[in-house]
């Protein structure tokens, strides 16, 4: 037992408990996001020295090596832009700061406990222990629509969960283990590459984990729990756990479900096909910029599927740029251009308290600059370049032309374009609408920091996106 290994999880909790009992003392709240931010160094700290170990510990259940240390810096800096960009909407839980902070510092520590492990016990625990923080943030608000969210997505996620540990047990029933590198040894070895019995486990699997990453047929919870949820909060779950989401499917599928990578990998193709094509169809209707951006990361998860369908088709050691290493660059870019976009509206939307896209007519002479970032985020989103979203898209759609799957690039071009449509409306309504206020928007130094971060890194991805490519193909070269 190495627990040097965690001590970024360690140090961590550890944060997070500072945060709860320092709000019992001090009387200026506005400390605790000072802490709880600089306090990040810490965790980033141990994750950085640790760059570079391959090891496990725990019997095999936790491993440290590229991927997950990747992700856990992944997580540390999207926890850091979201606590930045809240310090501007705490005044509507100003008396349960000291919670609010605890628990995306906790719910951080269960996504990146959900990128270290490999056994499915540990795996189902992390994401338990990831799910339980962000259904309390979810209906933070005492508000009859915050509470909706919340309760929609702790009864949902509950039925996710016992669907996810359905399939688990399944897996485990016919392999015989719960380790991931056991259970891809097993498959052949038992003669299970034709099983009925395991690809029903699979099917299970790909339910389960397709409700964390907002795929269709389950993302019926997304659009009323982004819209109910404090905005900082929606910026989190559209990046923190579907990223969480998109790390595990990767482990556990290519893993332990390698030998059986074409059952599943056509069932991630048609489930991108049809998530690209809901989240974007339905998006266009949508009058309330969150709900907008809700559909709009339903479609993003089928963009990232079409990454898992690409992965699937390759044979092992044959990784390379085009496969997982596209998907982890398409999981930042996009990170950081969400964000981006959500930091403006939070901004915007405490000065006009609405969401509504009608109301943000006008607002480039109001707020010049928070709607020239979100005009930057939104242009990013669509993938026109010089961003991050643009090279993400070619990243993606070459992985896919590359491993015969070009029926899913046409439809993702032609919901690409669909996009800029839903997208572009908000542009037209902020530079060429008539304000309806004179009033300017104010901004604190915290959210124009976690802004100007946000938009500067998709510029730089957008220009140099080798700096992280490369990276990202050290992250997934773990992978047998």
């Amino acid at each position: 037992m190495n627990l040097y290994l965690l001590a970024p999880e360690i140090s961590l909790c550890a944060l997070a408990i500072v945060v709860i009992l320092l709000d019992l003392f001090i009387g200026r709240k506005w400390i605790l996001g000072v802490v709880a931010v600089a306090g990040l160094i810490v965790p980033a700290a141990f994750t950085l020295a640790l760059w570079g170990v391959n090891e496990t510990s725990f019997n095999g259940m936790l491993v440290v090596d590229q991927f997950s240390l990747f992700f856990k810096l992944f997580f540390l800096v999207i926890a850091a832009l979201v606590i930045l960009s809240s310090t501007d909407y705490s005044f509507k839980f100003s008396a349960f700061r000291g919670e609010y902070y605890a628990l995306v510092l906790l719910s951080a520590m269960g996504m990146m406990l959900m990128a270290s492990t490999r056994e499915l016990i540990s795996i189902y625990i992390a994401v338990e222990l990831t799910g339980i923080s962000l259904y309390v943030l979810a209906g933070f608000l005492k508000d009859p629509k915050s509470s909706e969210a919340g309760l929609k997505y702790l009864l949902l996620g509950a039925v996710a969960s016992a669907v996810l540990l359905y399939g688990m047990a399944m897996v485990f029933g016919l392999s015989g283990t719960t380790h991931l590198n056991e259970i891809a040894a097993s498959i052949p070895a038992g003669g299970l590459l034709a099983n009925p019995a395991l690809l029903m486990g699979i099917v299970l699997l790909v339910a389960g984990f397709g409700f964390k990453i907002a795929a269709v047929p389950f993302q019926m919870w997304v659009p009323d729990v982004y819209e109910g949820a404090p905005t900082p909060i929606t910026a989190y779950l559209s990046v923190a756990s579907k990223a969480a989401g998109f790390a595990v499917i990767l482990r556990v599928f290519y893993e332990a479900l390698g030998p059986l990578s074409l059952d599943w990998g056509i069932i991630f193709a048609v489930l991108a096909a049809i998530t690209m094509t809901l989240g974007n169809v339905v998006a266009i209707a949508q009058t309330n910029i969150k709900r907008m951006l809700a559909y709009s990361s339903i479609a993003h998860a089928g963009y990232l599927m079409m990454g898992l369908a690409a992965v699937s088709t390759l044979d092992p050691g044959a990784l390379g740029p085009s496969g997982p290493g596209a998907l982890v660059f398409f999981l930042a870019a996009y990170a950081l251009t969400n964000l981006g976009a959500f930091i403006a509206i939070i901004a915007i939307s405490n000065k006009i308290d609405s969401d509504e896209i009608s109301d943000y007519s006008g607002m480039a002479r109001r707020a010049p600059i928070l709607s020239l970032a979100l005009l930057f985020c939104l242009i990013s989103l669509i993938g026109i370049p010089p961003t991050a979203g643009f090279i993400a898209k070619i990243y993606i759609f070459t992985a896919a032309v590359d491993y015969g799957l070009i029926w899913l690039v046409i439809i993702a071009v032609i919901n690409t374009v669909i996009s800029a449509y839903y997208y572009l409306r908000v542009a037209r309504v902020m530079y060429l609408g008539t304000p309806l206020s004179e009033e300017r928007v104010p901004s604190s130094w915290a959210l124009r920091a976690a802004l100007a971060f946000a938009c500067l890194g998709v510029l730089f991805l957008g220009l140099y996106p080798w700096a992280l490519l490369r990276i990202a193909e050290t992250a997934v070269s773990i992978f047998p």
